[in-house]
């Protein structure tokens, strides 16, 4: 049996994504079954570094997760040939000078989303790689989510038919932190330190639309700051400066229209924290993080208007759910292993850099139609 052992420093993995999703879910689960198993004779051993600013932090991640290796140092990481990819969870606004010292080192990277806090740093990103011959890749974990993997099947089958628009209403209720814990960090609220909803969810928007949807063509947005005042990790109150609100429009290059709701203020009362509905002309499909409904034309309802009666009608009910055709393993873990099969064997990989950039690219023409108040076309991205 030949082992493939990738010694991979994890940069930013302190903070909640890093330890959660990528050292916990993904990086810690893969040492656990053994690996990953090319074929009948190869097998690839991921071995992490923990890297960060603290080093007691570092200290209890690496005892928790019975981690060998950790650092304060990055530069000894980058200078180390038996470290071949390095990985940034890193506060955004971190993220861009930390990941060209790795690729100018000659390391495979491989980075939260998104990759840089502007699309000119994001594309330089992607052509130094380019130009070092590194491999590269962004975090794009939601399409491997059940709830998008069924989506896609049914796009794939063409049981929508043409697709006319896509609906998504993204968000929950994040505590100010005043009384009950905040469950995100205090940064995500200012604009100074990278935050924003904007920055955050677009990126996801760009990529989920791109491969499901289609290509866009133009952006309508408005944001706001609906909470003004939050409380930090320490419980001091702080201003909050960045968007917790937006709602935008996109069309696409194929005439379907998405209409997206993305807040940090919302009380849930639909099937998840997330909902796409997508209606087409043959039906129509309502999916969540792992859960998709269905209501083909042939069952759907002759609905008719009248307000000044009291419906007795269960809207929910005329909905069939889509089973679970096969395990679903977590999301950033596949594309973990997607990746690492990429590195060691070449094996396609499409969410590169350039990929993040694309959403990094949504974000700001997003901000700009808010400033401006207009609809603005999304040029393609220059290679």
């Amino acid at each position: 049996m030949k082992i493939h052992r990738v010694g991979i420093i994890m940069n930013g993995v302190t903070g909640r994504m890093g330890t959660n999703q990528h050292l916990h879910r993904s990086i810690i689960q893969i040492i656990k079954q053994g690996g990953i198993r090319i074929n009948d004779d190869e097998i690839i051993i991921p071995e992490p570094v923990l890297v960060g600013r603290n080093i007691n932090k570092l200290k209890k991640l690496a005892e928790t997760y019975s981690v060998k290796k950790y650092t304060t140092d990055l530069d000894s990481c980058l200078s180390d040939k038996n470290l071949q990819i390095y990985f940034d969870a890193q506060r955004t606004d971190l993220r861009f000078e930390s990941t060209l010292k790795a690729i100018r080192a000659g390391k495979a990277v491989y980075c939260e989303k998104p990759p840089a806090s502007d699309t000119n740093q994001a594309l330089t990103l992607y052509r130094e790689a380019k130009k070092m011959g590194v491999k590269n890749g962004v975090v794009q974990d939601k399409l491997w989510l059940p709830g998008l993997l069924k989506l896609k099947y049914l796009i794939d089958s063409g049981f929508f038919g043409k697709i006319l628009s896509v609906q998504c209403q993204f968000g929950y209720w994040v505590f100010d932190g005043k009384n009950v814990g905040c469950q995100r960090p205090s940064w995500n609220y200012r604009k100074e330190d990278g935050g924003g909803i904007i920055l955050d969810m677009f990126c996801h928007w760009r990529y989920i639309i791109d491969n499901l949807f289609g290509d866009i063509k133009a952006v309508s947005c408005y944001a706001t700051t609906l909470i003004n005042k939050r409380y930090d990790e320490r419980g001091e109150p702080y201003k909050c400066t960045a968007e917790d609100a937006a709602f935008a429009t996109f069309l696409l290059k194929n005439g379907t229209i998405c209409q997206f709701n993305s807040a940090w203020s919302f009380r849930v009362r639909r099937d998840d924290l997330v909902v796409f509905q997508v209606d087409g002309t043959r039906g129509s499909a309502v999916a969540g993080l792992r859960a998709c409904y269905i209501q083909p034309a042939e069952a759907t309802p002759r609905y008719v208007w009248n307000p000044d009666l009291e419906t007795e009608e269960d809207y929910y009910s005329r909905w069939q759910k889509v089973p679970d055709t096969e395990k679903y393993e977590n999301a950033f873990k596949i594309q973990w292993e997607l990746f690492l099969k990429h590195y060691i064997k070449d094996t396609p990989f499409k969410w590169t850099l350039l990929e993040g950039a694309k959403g990094v690219q949504l974000a700001e023409k997003a901000t700009e139609s808010w400033k401006k108040g207009m609809w603005l076309e999304i040029e393609d991205l220059e290679q």
